[in-house]
């Protein structure tokens, strides 16, 4: 089956947050971090047949859901996950907060690797814990760990938490098994409990293989607790529904009452319906992305090196997100993003939202159909050149 993915849908005037955010009609948004493209046609059809339907009660989540989350991260990823290792809820996002909540007490400090997705700082704060930075090393046009730096704040008395994103956003990395090994023994000899935030696990390229860190070792499986949705990978967001997924029975507990004191322990019908869509019957769909995507970075590459060389694109490995390294033109990133605005109405994310370390970079959305990317590409020739 082929998919169309250069059809440019339009969604202004339909309450997109990405599309109706610009208050200008000729604003190319390539900002929030959803997708251009039609969801798969399986999930399209479930979601048809339930609304047929015509009645939208609360809904009990059936048998088949958990099934088809277990068998495709199984057959995947070689994670075996057990049904009462669940915990649903309306997104990631709640996931990471209720979690926080859960694990830890007002001053703890959280380690965060920077930069990193902008929420996780709002999780922290929310919670009346501490952001502990472990930046990340840039060194040659790629992103590394600094191991020892998170050593020494793994070791702090108050620190409690690792908020760990795989794969990286926004840098584009995707976690070596060894990496996920490494951070594993320090978190485990200091008694840091892990979050792995892994929304975009279904994201990966090339050789660039995806680990759940749950799956790493029986003790770090008691360590952590794994937040997963097919939202990203499939364009349902808006759908709200996600799982946290831990083995530990008692850590357990104290997040399914954190998701209750939350008041987002229930999930909508549709989520559901196009959850079980998305892993039994949209794997072809989503290999056909991850080729439009790639072609996508493949083609940004090019025009930069052509009419940008001075500006390095970071090796994407997973996500849609393209981290843009404008060091080179001695501007910051809020200016840069500024004049792309106001000079070219072309809206992207500054660095900077992802922390200080952010500084110096700008993040571009790539999954949009070409001819968008190519006129936003145009624009920000434009800008940088």
């Amino acid at each position: 089956m082929t998919y169309n993915f250069d059809e440019i849908i339009p969604r202004r005037g339909t309450g997109s947050y990405k599309w109706d955010t610009p208050q200008s009609d000729d604003v190319l948004p390539l900002w929030v971090a959803d997708m251009d493209f039609r969801t798969a046609p399986a999930i399209i059809d479930a979601l048809r047949r339930r609304v047929e339907h015509g009645i939208f009660g609360y809904t009990k989540v059936p048998d088949e859901y958990y099934e088809s989350v277990i068998r495709w991260f199984n057959e995947r990823h070689g994670w075996d996950i057990r049904r009462e290792w669940f915990i649903y809820t309306s997104g990631v996002v709640p996931a990471v907060s209720a979690i926080i909540k859960a694990m830890t007490k007002p001053s703890d400090e959280v380690i965060v690797q920077t930069p990193a997705y902008n929420c996780f700082f709002s999780s922290i704060r929310n919670n009346d814990c501490s952001l502990s930075a472990n930046d990340l090393i840039y060194q040659d046009g790629r992103y590394t760990i600094d191991f020892d730096d998170l050593e020494k704040r793994a070791s702090r008395p108050n620190a409690t938490l690792l908020l760990l994103c795989n794969p990286h956003n926004p840098s584009g990395r995707v976690w070596t098994r060894d990496e996920l090994t490494r951070i594993a023994d320090i978190c485990l000899r200091h008694g840091v409990f892990i979050v792995a935030d892994e929304i975009h696990c279904e994201l990966t390229f090339n050789e660039h293989t995806y680990t759940p860190f749950a799956s790493i070792s029986p003790d770090i499986r008691q360590h952590c607790a794994t937040c997963i949705s097919p939202s990203k990978a499939f364009n349902i967001a808006g759908l709200q529904i996600a799982n946290i997924i831990t083995a530990n029975d008692t850590v357990r507990q104290r997040i399914d009452r954190a998701i209750n004191i939350n008041e987002v322990c229930d999930v909508n019908p549709f989520g559901v319906e196009a959850t079980i869509a998305a892993y039994n019957q949209s794997v072809q769909w989503l290999e056909a992305l991850k080729r439009y995507i790639w072609g996508n970075y493949l083609f940004l590459l090019k025009e930069f090196s052509t009419h940008l060389p001075h500006i390095h694109i970071i090796p994407l490995e997973g996500t849609y997100l393209a981290w843009i390294d404008i060091t080179s033109t001695h501007q910051t990133s809020e200016e840069i993003t500024l004049k792309l605005l106001n000079d070219q109405h072309l809206m992207i994310n500054s660095g900077t939202m992802y922390g200080p370390s952010g500084e110096g970079f700008l993040r571009l959305n790539l999954a949009t159909p070409r001819p968008i990317l190519t006129e936003a590409i145009r624009r920000m020739i434009s800008v940088l050149q």
